[in-house]
């Protein structure tokens, strides 16, 4: 059993997720500490999980060995500055899923260069199917890299990116994604609806052709661009329908759309660097 303190400062769906997925594999639950100014949710982490809940944010950092900052970016310039006493006596490797707020941004509110992993996971992550982008800060070493993948890969599938700037492009692919395919879920079982089937077959065939197609891109060596032509008959129904797709531009739609959010990350992270 995993002994290493976590402290949780946020007590909301992504930190459940984590908690969740760390008591799954093997944490202990009593060193994993968190802060949230809600009794009724401590209370529900603490009965759920066994972990230790505090309404104060510094009781919850004391002896942590990791930090994980879950609260909205909106507060992290107050959070920050609030517990920056706490954080630098204990010295804990940070690791931050407040999305748009820049490294730089948190050191300067805690006032010294901690080592800081920034983590931008998607909804899918509250249940342990998350895809999560990562970074780290110069400050963090080998052993906080293999830490932060540890208590992240509790929600998901992770990968690193060694630009800051390229979190921006992770929140345009998988961090607004799954919207992205909910839209087209809805799109689909509209259609279904329209075309005669009643609106409960619509739903769970449209579901169940999303899960099977990502669990065989997930499980196919082949790009998704193979499987597409593998399922294509020439003159069949699907080829009718994607020739529908072409004559809109699909692809180019898509790629508007994850500029237009990559672009919106960025200009959300440049605000909140900006904060005193």
């Amino acid at each position: 059993m995993t002994t290493a303190r976590i402290a949780f400062i946020g007590g909301g769906n992504m930190a459940t997720s984590l908690i969740a997925g760390l008591t799954a594999d093997g944490h202990a639950p009593d060193t994993i500490q968190v802060a949230d100014p809600s009794q009724e949710r401590r209370e529900t982490l603490q009965a759920s999980f066994g972990v230790r809940a505090f309404a104060n944010n510094a009781e919850a950092i004391a002896n942590a060995e990791t930090l994980v900052l879950c609260v909205k970016p909106q507060m992290a310039a107050q959070v920050c500055t609030d517990i920056a006493a706490a954080v630098t006596a204990a010295q804990p490797l940070i690791i931050s899923v407040m999305a748009g707020v820049p490294e730089q941004a948190m050191q300067r509110w805690f006032g010294a260069p901690l080592p800081v992993v920034r983590a931008m996971p998607n909804t899918p992550a509250m249940v342990q199917t998350g895809a999560i982008g990562l970074h780290a800060s110069p400050e963090v070493d080998a052993e906080g890299r293999n830490r932060a993948e540890t208590i992240l890969r509790a929600a998901g599938l992770i990968r690193w990116v060694e630009d800051e700037a390229r979190i921006d492009a992770v929140t345009a692919i998988s961090g607004s994604g799954p919207a992205y395919f909910f839209l087209f879920m809805e799109a689909l079982e509209a259609a279904g609806i329209e075309l005669g089937l009643d609106p409960q077959t619509a739903r769970l065939l449209t579901i169940q052709t999303a899960l099977g197609a990502a669990k065989m891109a997930m499980e196919s060596a082949a790009p998704p661009s193979r499987l597409r032509e593998q399922v294509t008959s020439p003159g069949g129904t699907t080829e009718r329908a994607l020739a529908v797709f072409q004559e809109a531009d699909l692809h180019a739609l898509v790629a508007r759309a994850a500029r237009a959010a990559r672009d919106r990350a960025a200009d959300i992270s440049q605000t909140l660097s900006e904060q005193p």
